[in-house]
């Protein structure tokens, strides 16, 4: 039987955006040990995922002594379990993962690349990577992006060889659970619990934003486009997600529109995303950054029109007047002027949702997803091991 192990820094990463993976995984034949730092959730996440998990005390701050504790507790928990693959998802757990599976001698070594190296979302020309990017991705065997646009970024600025990069399928971390985000699934109390939190008029015209409140999620653009939009009166904006003013803290114009605006809804954080978006007449998205956002294939499974920036990861889904509305990130005249055509275009944009929804159904179910990771976890058995 083969040995997996999967490292991230948060076991939140396992529970959220990886659900399944290693469940589908042992039952297709693979032993899964899953390594992170310890968190209240682990006994849950084991039970839901039948695999087991080690605790690595990762902390997400630079810290060399803690770092360097990390980097020996990893190696000894490789010399112990003898795995056939590693495979890192994160920074912090791509370092430290990558540099001791290559101390211990593991034959295949997995980065899960899945966000932006900074420099591409501040514009820089020069594309360059940081010390501890260059030293995961060297230490690697392969590095697997999740996006098509990720994909082509390292390529054309040559920063991982182009041998070690693959794109699953057509990309994202995890697909979609078609059978979870169908509005035939949604439950009736969990909508109108939504619609008691969202709070729409009868005739409102819902936009919702959907993950943390932050100024890299462009949530001041998106509050400024919208009360400076001529559909303020006529539209409820709600945010479902929590603030993250320690960490990236949006601006206290913007925080005071959040708080005491009646056209605007703040909700903490829910596990019943799909009925939040099912009661949406559009989603927007309007990161600065994504590798390859989920809550955009979420909405798509549920038919709900999208309006995105056009950072890697959403263009790499969302192509212009086709599948979606798409603005430059940044900037809030225009997507000021995309709210208020979707307003007025409301059906063309269902065409659009239906568009994209097809697409989805085709290549992004979860199902498609994890059977492609299934097939390269087998390809790395058959090939001969890359040892640097």
């Amino acid at each position: 039987m083969p040995k997996l192990l999967r490292l991230s820094t948060d076991p939140l990463t396992f529970k959220l955006q990886l659900s399944g993976q290693s469940k589908f995984l042992k039952e297709q034949g693979w032993e899964v040990l899953l390594v992170s730092a310890d968190g209240r959730m682990i006994p849950q996440l084991v039970a839901a995922e039948g695999v087991a998990h080690a605790v690595i005390p990762f902390v997400k701050e630079s810290s060399v002594i803690d770092d360097f504790i990390c980097f020996w507790e990893l190696v000894q928990l490789f010399k112990r379990e003898k795995p056939d693959v590693v495979h890192s998802h994160g920074a912090k757990a791509g370092f430290l993962g990558m540099l001791a599976s290559s101390f211990v001698g593991i034959p295949h070594r997995v980065h899960t690349q899945s966000e932006m190296p900074k420099q591409a979302y501040e514009g820089t020309k020069e594309m360059s990577l940081t010390f501890r990017e260059k030293w995961t991705f060297s230490k690697a065997s392969e590095v697997w992006v999740n996006s098509l646009g990720l994909l082509n970024l390292f390529t054309s600025n040559e920063l991982v060889p182009a041998a070690k990069l693959k794109l699953l399928a057509k990309g994202s971390s995890n697909g979609v659970d078609l059978s979870r985000f169908n509005r035939n699934a949604l439950q009736e109390n969990h909508l109108v619990a939504a619609t008691m939190r969202m709070m729409p008029g009868e005739n409102d015209y819902v936009i919702l934003a959907v993950g943390n409140l932050s100024k890299k999620k462009g949530v001041e653009e998106l509050v400024t486009a919208f009360l400076s939009s001529k559909i303020v009166s006529k539209s409820k904006l709600v945010f479902l997600g929590s603030l993250d003013q320690d960490n990236d803290p949006i601006s206290q114009e913007t925080l005071q529109s959040l708080r005491e605006h009646p056209r605007i809804v703040q909700i903490d954080w829910t596990n019943h995303v799909a009925h939040h978006l099912a009661l949406a007449d559009v989603l927007v998205h309007a990161s600065h950054q994504e590798g390859f956002s989920n809550v955009l294939l979420e909405a798509a499974a549920l038919q709900v029109p999208i309006i995105c920036s056009d950072c890697l990861g959403n263009a790499s889904l969302i192509t212009q007047k086709k599948t979606g509305l798409i603005f430059p990130v940044g900037e809030v005249s225009v997507l000021k002027e995309a709210l208020e055509f979707a307003f007025v275009k409301r059906e063309l944009m269902a065409d659009f949702a239906d568009c994209l929804h097809a697409e989805v159904e085709e290549h992004f179910d979860q199902k498609i997803v994890h059977q492609a990771l299934l097939d390269n976890y087998q390809r790395l058995l058959q090939e001969q091991p890359v040892l640097t």
